[in-house]
């Protein structure tokens, strides 16, 4: 059963489903629609190419470079940008009814459903279009992209006239460089992105095509092929050419009605910053031969099968709220499409779904997205962070740049280089390193990896504690403080020992100094003395944390509040966000938060903070935080379940799960949004499963939100899958494959096996209900599709 509602999406537990054709909704059904493996990625354009509101073709770590442009130049200040190229486009498969080109414009489309299936892992079409002199045909189509064999895609495209024998001609293209709307305001941006491919090769012959093109500045190399299938019955025609930015496959032939005209189009995708035009050549054309022997039905076995054990490991059940529970397979699935078989390459904002933020890898990976990953694919986790380690020469360089020793990591970046023009929010921030060093212990907790551990994990861990060394100092008192940092709210900037920094800092030198200790020969391999161990050591427990005797509450960074409160009552609604309408000077100097900052040191730090503190410092932020960022609302959701506002936490994580889906903030066309799909997982498993992992060990402190049934989700660690089901009245833990495991529930450790294990929930008076600034409380949820 399904059940449409304003949005236009049906809800539906295993797909996302579109009924109709809304030409004004193409540009934000295309990123909810994208199909990606982490290599490539696919935005969910139709076949025809037009109508269309943004097309897009992406390769993982595939981008142009362009001029930085400053008012006035400062030291320090990045030179170049990288921006996100839309390579050769291989959907279109353009069709002709009886000279009629396939136009959802014209004629009429008496049918037309879209389907994002989460169980197949294929986007499929169906179309009953009437040309406007009166044919009729049926359009099926569907398209995947491999989780198996990496650089492959495949579209399985078919014909039927409904009426009367029909002429069909089909044409099937690779288009490079194809005309893009630039949404950015930076005239050097849109110009690195007016025809940034230059043809190296091309060539064609029979059904198969090759196209090669190198960036203009990056000097990137890229290779797009494709091949066809063709089956039908008789009298088929066909032409192919290829010249420098376009490769096309005609197919002209006549159906009787009741025929059907079909075609498999196998697509090969590849790319490299050295190899030559030959050899990127043959990996394109090896990665076409092995999808047709595989064939159409192959890749959508092979492709379910992945699907089958991904499903088995990380599916989330919600019964109560079936919108909700297709917003969290939704996120579940993207996610998995972001980091599948990224295998050392970043994990942009994005994803592979759209152009949005230049196609640039934040802190968000690590924060957000990797413990989703950590706990249901810990090999995508695992290879994300071996990007960040294949970066950490740039990310010295860059601590040298600005006087430092170890490693500094970027705001954002594609290839490692830091290419954010902004500085308070950019290069301030130095959180990043921490947040990435916390995603180096929780991969390594969860897993044992000794390998990543020895090559990749310990590295990143003492190069950032490095870092820290020498951006604080010990003040008179003998405190360590880190001055002049951003914090994750980007609403104050250059501000003095910021809490959720400091503490993320602490854990990064405690963790690199006992990995260091306990691994004598990984110190010696680093050159880390026992006297940098020490002041590693020295640093962590001198850490200075900020906290306000008198309104009981911890400031967000020193001094944080003593500034002036935000005239929250006088401020309209149409002015939110407020960087688009305030002036940075203005926020900086007000208790005006942007996201989830010190509350996002209550989730990832909550051993740093007691049980009352959480409730106190939880509603002080809650009344300033205006949640202009899509971080916020699964953070929010996290905490607000902990310490008892089960409602409120309900409303952020539909928000946080619905963002994309309910385009939220607007901006959907330029691709979904990464972390606020992760915070479907934070807001569900680490929100009303509780789930905590501090010190590497598993505790859960289930709680149920009135407006829901049951909460069941599945996870992996150390090996072993097991499952934790929620219910009114207690919780379920029990292992579905693998050794035992040690947990805690509500502070009582148990062991879990094959057998089920049932434990009581306490119950918890939260106090009054925080309150949020005038106008920014979530929306109240209303479950649909009951």
């Amino acid at each position: 059963m399904t059940e449409s509602f304003l949005r236009g999406y049906e809800v539906s537990p295993w797909e996302l489903r579109w009924h109709g054709m809304d030409v004004d909704a193409l540009q934000r059904t295309e990123s909810a629609f994208a199909v990606s493996n982490g290599h490539i990625g696919l935005r969910g354009t139709l076949e025809e190419a037009e109508p269309r509101g943004l097309p897009g073709t992406y390769l993982n770590g595939f981008y142009e470079q362009h001029d930085l442009p400053y008012a006035e130049t400062g030291y320090g200040y990045p030179e170049e940008g990288q921006t996100v190229v839309n390579v050769t486009d291989g959907k279109i498969i353009r069709l002709l009814v009886e000279d009629e080109p396939l136009d959802m414009r014209y004629g009429q489309a008496t049918e037309h459903d879209r389907v994002l299936d989460f169980r197949k892992g294929t986007l499929a079409r169906d179309t009953v279009w009437s040309s406007p002199t009166g044919r009729r045909v049926r359009v099926k189509t569907e398209r995947l992209v491999s989780f198996t064999q990496r650089a492959v895609a495949a579209i399985r495209y078919e014909v039927e006239p409904l009426d009367d024998e029909l002429q069909l001609v089909v044409q099937s293209d690779l288009l490079a460089n194809e005309p893009v709307e630039s949404d950015t305001r930076d005239p050097r941006v849109a110009a690195a992105l007016e025809s940034p491919l230059v043809a190296e090769y091309q060539h064609a012959e029979e059904y198969h095509a090759v196209l090669m093109h190198q960036t203009r500045k990056s000097g990137l190399r890229m290779a797009a092929a494709m091949d066809h299938k063709i089956d039908v019955s008789d009298g088929v025609r066909t032409h192919i050419e290829a010249e420098e930015d376009l490769a096309r496959l005609t197919i002209a032939v006549d159906v009787p009605k009741g025929g059907r005209l079909r075609i498999t189009k196998f697509l090969a995708y590849g790319w490299s910053a050295q190899r030559s035009v030959p050899a990127v050549r043959a990996q394109v054309e090896a990665a076409l031969a092995g999808a047709r022997q595989t064939g159409w039905k192959g890749l959508l076995a092979e492709q379910k099968e992945f699907l089958d054990d991904f499903w088995a490991t990380s599916d989330i059940e919600i019964d109560g709220d079936p919108e909700l529970q297709q917003a969290v397979r939704f996120a579940l699935f993207h996610l998995l499409q972001a980091g599948a078989r990224g295998e050392t390459r970043a994990l942009a904002g994005k994803g592979l779904t759209g152009p949005g933020y230049d196609g640039h890898a934040f802190w968000d990976t690590e924060t957000f997205v990797l413990p989703v990953l950590t706990y249901s694919m810990p090999d995508a986790a695992r290879d994300a962070l071996r990007w960040r380690h294949s970066t950490l020469d740039k990310a010295r360089e860059r601590a040298a740049q600005l006087g430092l020793r170890g490693a500094a990591f970027p705001w954002r970046s594609i290839n490692g280089a830091e290419c954010s023009a902004y500085w308070p929010a950019g290069t301030a921030a130095f959180h990043v390193s921490a947040d990435i060093s916390d995603a180096v212990v929780r991969y390594l907790n969860a897993t044992g990896d000794d390998d990543f551990m020895r090559t990749c994990g310990a590295e990143l861990l003492l190069e950032t504690a490095r870092m820290w060394l020498s951006l604080g100092h010990f003040d008179r008192r003998g405190r360590f403080r880190i001055d002049g940092v951003t914090g994750p709210d980007e609403y104050s900037a250059v501000a003095d020992n910021n809490v959720y920094t400091n503490l993320m800092a602490r854990r990064n030198l405690f963790y690199a100094a006992e990995i260091c200790g306990a691994h004598e020969d990984v110190a010696t391999a680093f050159e880390v003395t026992q006297d940098e161990v020490a002041q590693w050591r020295k640093a962590a427990e001198a850490m200075f944390v900020p906290y306000d005797e008198d309104l009981g509450v911890h400031p967000q960074s020193e001094g944080f509040l003593e500034h002036d409160e935000w005239d929250f009552e006088a401020t309209d609604a149409d002015f939110y966000p407020l960087l688009l309408n305030f002036p940075y000077f203005d926020l900086y100097r007000k208790q005006v938060v942007k996201q989830a900052d010190l509350v996002l040191a209550l989730h990832l730090c909550g051993d740093s903070f007691t049980p009352e503190e959480k409730a106190r410092d939880f509603a002080y932020y809650e009344a300033r935080t205006v949640r202009d960022s899509s971080l916020s609302a699964g953070t929010q959701a996290v905490v607000a379940a902990e310490v008892g506002h089960l409602d409120l936490a309900y409303d952020y994580l539909a928000e946080a799960a619905l963002t994309d889906l309910h385009d939220v903030h607007n901006n959907v066309r330029n691709g979904l949004h990464l972390a606020s799909l992760a915070g479907a997982w934070q807001g569900t498993v680490a929100g009303f499963g509780g789930l905590r992992d501090h010190g590497g060990r598993l505790t859960f402190a289930p709680r149920l939100p009135p407006r829901l049934r049951r909460i069941a989700f599945r996870l992996t660690f150390r090996g072993t899958r097991f499952q934790v089901e929620i219910d009114r009245e207690g919780a379920t833990y029990h292992v579905i494959t693998g050794e035992p495991l040690e947990l805690a529930h509500h502070g009582e450790t148990f062991t879990v096996n094959s057998e089920p294990v049932r434990l009581p929930i306490p119950a918890l008076d939260p106090g009054p209900a925080p309150v949020q600034p005038e106008g920014r409380a979530p929306a109240r949820r209303r479950p649909k599709g009951r």
